[in-house]
């Protein structure tokens, strides 16, 4: 038998030792949100990080499986990152076999001296850029490798820090670039599951690209972050209710509309006395 190189090796251990895990979850959000549809030509978004060289390389093996007829090119922003931090993505996308397409910008030269949410301003513009090159390329989505704990976490800090009830949608319509979309493949994939592939297979990623937390590139300890902070909640209360996540990921699927006490829908706000009266309205018919 012919032996595996190490790419064929990463691929098939995402068929058989994380199937249940990783690829199952996969197609899982692709068919209940129909991320992906015949005709598509889709532009994968690869920051350098485990998450998104995964999202890549399962966005390049369901294109092989799949009988949904799609196209696929493989999009990384280099915002400003260290030499060594480009070095070692295109290491990576060299050993995964990603045919990357990799443009600059000098996204962190412009937030630099930013001091009021730098990384609010830093996101926007990076999600801005990716938009307008996947259009220019022909691309009606783009593919971000958010996942299931990236959709818990931003969830609950949304009611936390936010005071709003607000969920990561799996699929959303952009409002500045006419005819894209954006998806959102990794949505049922849990964080744990893809640290445990990534180590199973000795894969070595950029932790955080960011050029002003360059030690959380080479491993360093994670700043004290919202995020942190809520990660490290959903943690404890785990050890107390051990089906934490899932009920918080449920309870997106299942909003009792009719008994909260104000809703914005479509930039429209309604509050309570308003949703009281036509609910009335709609009794007395």
């Amino acid at each position: 038998m012919k032996e595996l190189s190490r790419v064929q090796m990463i691929e098939r251990s995402l068929m058989k030792k994380f199937r249940k895990e990783i690829w199952t979850k996969f197609i899982l959000a692709l068919k209940r949100y129909n991320l992906v549809e015949d005709g598509d030509r889709i532009a994968v978004c690869v920051s350098g990080g485990k998450d998104s060289f995964l999202l890549a390389k399962l966005m390049q093996m369901l294109q092989k499986f799949s009988e949904t007829k799609f196209e696929l090119i493989f999009l990384c922003m280099d915002p400003g990152y260290s030499p060594e931090n480009c070095q070692k993505i295109e290491q990576n996308a060299q050993l995964l076999e990603i045919p990357l397409q990799i443009f600059e910008t000098n996204i962190f030269d412009s937030v630099v001296n930013v001091q009021k949410n730098p990384c609010y301003l830093c996101a926007r513009m990076r999600r801005g850029y990716l938009y307008s090159e996947a259009q220019k390329r022909g691309c009606n989505k783009i593919a971000l490798a958010h996942h299931f704990s990236d959709v818990i976490e931003t969830t609950l800090m949304g009611m936390l820090y936010g005071a709003q009830i607000q969920a990561m949608p799996p699929k959303l319509v952009s409002k500045n670039f006419d005819g894209m979309t954006l998806i959102r493949p990794l949505f049922c994939v849990h964080l744990k599951d893809i640290i445990a592939w990534t180590k199973y297979n000795d894969l070595q990623f950029i932790n955080c690209a960011c050029r002003f937390t360059e030690s959380c590139s080479s491993g360093g300890k994670e700043s004290e972050s919202a995020r942190l902070q809520t990660r490290l909640l959903i943690e404890q209360l785990s050890k107390q209710i051990p089906e934490v996540e899932e009920h918080i990921f449920k309870s997106i699927h299942n909003v009792q509309l009719d008994t909260l006490l104000g809703v914005k829908y479509e930039g429209e706000d309604f509050d309570f006395n308003q949703l009281f009266q036509e609910r009335n309205k709609k009794k007395k018919k």
